[in-house]
Parts: structure tokens; C-alpha cells; sequence
């Protein structure tokens, strides 16, 4: 073994994928418990490492020189081992929170930046903000500035997020809530699984410029691969990797009314492009052992919908799949969050006169079809990032769908 991460808990992390776009390097995901961090380091097959929550501080004792950088900000993320055996470590978090910062387009300068957290990544957040001219104030569970008293920060004027408060799998969760803070204008997330945390999305929806965290882990990347090869690599990677990564491992989640093929076009599009299909609709049934139509009659519609969002969060926070939703998930405004945390989401449009009623517990007639159309047309296009008219046959409905996204 030559080059990997390694932390606790490493099955979903992104780093293995990044590597291999990067260098022409073995990179593997090395997943250590606390009593085998020592061992390995001293004696493992390792030319460099990449370090991970929670060891960017209990690395630091066996490192025999630490970079400027790193030893100004107390926290490694790369390690090299030298021919002569010793290892350096450096911080490539600095050069990521940097590029992060800079794609949101956020000034420190002057600002009061509220640091949520006080791990690794917070002590390196706090020092590109001091660096940049900005005042960081952190919060953490204990201390004089904490999540009980964040009143007394109503006028922050940026927010970082360098805590796990949000990642997979507890992708519901979110650390603030932006309202509380009328004179942000700029919102950073470490977060880079899934794509766009709660806070991220709240961020977009009140329009305050914002960035998530993937940016920052391909930066990082790409100034690891640098210490690690001795090469140097354009920054222009830094973008492609990122959009590579949310192109190959994005959700593709089809929305529409009931009866526009939502799932027999859902099939069509994970076939050719050999991703996984799911269905919110047979997920329920397979969950509760029954029909959606036995759902509706013996328990009714408000179990039903309970039922779906907890399917449809389930789904929405995994990576590439074809998500078919049922015609009423819009219905509820915090399944747009579920789907849109690592997916596209696709308008299937469809005349309603069209439209199959077999099966339909809400829509067993034209009349009533269309009252359900009226209905929900504006949330549909709300949800949209993309629509497709579905008249036609089920193969050009795909191909259209596959020209939009470019796949």
C-alpha cells in the first residue's frame, strides 16, 4: 500500500474516487481504531496518507516536521514519509478552505464569521478567516460561546459549518437556522456528502451566496496529489474533479403526475445508464406490506404521505440512482431537501388527457385528474430542475432526458 486515507469511519468517503482522477498512484481507504493509528504509522506500507476525522491532532506526536502552515493552525491532514523514514506532515484543509471560499465568492475581510465547531477543521477555518482580515468567533457545546446563546450573534455576518451536523447518514439534521441571522451574506459547509446539506439549501432559498464542501475536499486533494508525487498540478482540476464527481454519482429523480411514466421511463433511463432503480411508491408497499391503494383505503392519505417522506429520505440521500417519486411528493415542501441533497430533479410533463388512470387512489377520473393537475403544476415546476415533455414514446423521453444532462 503506497498512498491512502485514514480515520474511523471511511465508507463513504469520496477521497478514493478524487486520487484516481489525480495521480497514477495506488490510493486506498484505510479505516483505523484508535490503538491502530500507532502501529500503522510507524509500520505500515505507506509513502503518504491523507488524515481524517478523528485524528488531524492525534497524528501530531509521531510527525518529525510539520509545515509552516500546519504547525500555525495545529492540525494535519497529509502526511509524507520521506526516504530517510521521517514524516512530514502538512495541512492541505488551508488550501481547500481557501478555494471553498472562493467559489462562493465570500470576503472575510472586516466580517464576524461565526466558526461552528472547534475540531481540526475549525482551527484551520479560523485561521484562513484571521489571515483574510475576518474576526472568527467559534461555537462549540461548550465554552463562552455556544448553541444556547447564539442570540447574542444575530449579527454575524458569515457562517461556517466545520461540525458532522448534517452528513450522511443523518442528512436531515441542520446546525443553525439562517433566519436567526438577518445580516448573513455568506454561508460556507464543510459538508461534502451529500452535496447541498439543509444548511446549504436554506442558504440557496434565501439567496445568501453559499458554497458546499466538495469543492474544498477536491482542493485539498489536489494539493495533497502535489506533495505526494512532487508534481505540480493545474488548479483548473479542482472544478473538473468536482463536477465529475457530482456527475457520475448524482441522483437522477423523476417527478410528475400520476401516469406519466414516471417509472417505466425511470427503468428505461437506469438501464442504458447503469445506475440502480428505486421507486418511492414500491418502497412503501415492500415497507408496510401493503398497496398504495390499501394504504390510502384502511389508513389513509396523511399515513400514506408519512410513510412516503421517510422512503423518499431514504433514497434521496444515497448516490446514483433513478429515483420514480409518486405524483404527490411535492406535497410535502421538505421532500424538495430529501430529493435535492445529492439529486437532479426531472419534470416528466404530460398532457393530462393522456394520462393512465389504473391504480390511481386520487385520480380515478378526467375530472378529478385534472383538479389534481391544477393543483399541483405549480409545485411540480417549484421542485424542477429540468422538464421534459413525455407525449412521446418512452425511448425519446429518455434520449431527451439524457441530452439535458449530458449522459
Amino acid at each position: 500500500m503506497r498512498y491512502g486515507l485514514i480515520g474511523e469511519k471511511l465508507e463513504h468517503s469520496y477521497s478514493k474516487l478524487i486520487h484516481e482522477k489525480l495521480g497514477h498512484y495506488s490510493y486506498e481507504l484505510i479505516p483505523l481504531a484508535p490503538e491502530e493509528l500507532k502501529p500503522f504509522l510507524k509500520e505500515g506500507d505507506w509513502n503518504g496518507l491523507n488524515v481524517t476525522i478523528p485524528y488531524k491532532q492525534t497524528v501530531l506526536p509521531y510527525c518529525d516536521e510539520l509545515s509552516e502552515q500546519a504547525a500555525q493552525i495545529g492540525s494535519v491532514n497529509t502526511l509524507v514519509r520521506r526516504a530517510d523514514g521521517s514524516i512530514f506532515a502538512d495541512n492541505t484543509d488551508h488550501d481547500g478552505f481557501r478555494a471553498l471560499a472562493g467559489e462562493a465568492g465570500i470576503d472575510f475581510r472586516g466580517g464576524k464569521v461565526l466558526v461552528l465547531g472547534s475540531g481540526g477543521t475549525s482551527l484551520t477555518a479560523c485561521t484562513v478567516i484571521k489571515e483574510e482580515g475576518g474576526r472568527p468567533v467559534v461555537i462549540s457545546r461548550s465554552g463562552d460561546d455556544h448553541y444556547e446563546n447564539l442570540h447574542r450573534h444575530r449579527d454575524a455576518d458569515l457562517i461556517v459549518n466545520t461540525t458532522p451536523v448534517g452528513m450522511y447518514p443523518n442528512t436531515e439534521a441542520q446546525p443553525v437556522d439562517l433566519e436567526n441571522f438577518p445580516r448573513c451574506r455568506g454561508v460556507l459547509d464543510v459538508i461534502y456528502n451529500p452535496f447541498s446539506t439543509r444548511l446549504i439549501l436554506q442558504a440557496k432559498a434565501l439567496g445568501i451566496p453559499c458554497s458546499g464542501g466538495l469543492t474544498m475536499l477536491a482542493a485539498q486533494a489536489k494539493r495533497a496529489a502535489e506533495l505526494f508525487t512532487g508534481l505540480s498540478l493545474p488548479d483548473g482540476l479542482i472544478r473538473g474533479i468536482r463536477d465529475d464527481l457530482i456527475n457520475d454519482l448524482s441522483n437522477l429523480v423523476i417527478i410528475g403526475m400520476p401516469g406519466c411514466g414516471k417509472t417505466t421511463v425511470g427503468k428505461q433511463l437506469a438501464a442504458e445508464l447503469g445506475m440502480d432503480f428505486a421507486d418511492t411508491d414500491e418502497e412503501v408497499e415492500a415497507a408496510s406490506g401493503l398497496s398504495i391503494p390499501d394504504i390510502f383505503e384502511q389508513m389513509g392519505e396523511d399515513v400514506f404521505r408519512k410513510m412516503e417522506a421517510e422512503q423518499t429520505q431514504k433514497l434521496g440521500r444515497e448516490n446514483r440512482l433513478v429515483i420514480a417519486t409518486g405524483g404527490g411528493v411535492v406535497k410535502d415542501p421538505l421532500n424538495y431537501g430529501r430529493l435535492k441533497q445529492n439529486g437532479i430533479l426531472i419534470l416528466l410533463e404530460r398532457d393530462p388527457q393522456l394520462l393512465s388512470l389504473k391504480g390511481r387512489p386520487l385520480s380515478k377520473d378526467r375530472e378529478e385528474v385534472m383538479e389534481l393537475y391544477r393543483e399541483r403544476i405549480g409545485l411540480y415546476e417549484a421542485f424542477a430542475d429540468l422538464r421534459i415533455m413525455s407525449n412521446c414514446s418512452i425511448e425519446e423521453v429518455v434520449k431527451h432526458i439524457r441530452e439535458r444532462i449530458g449522459k
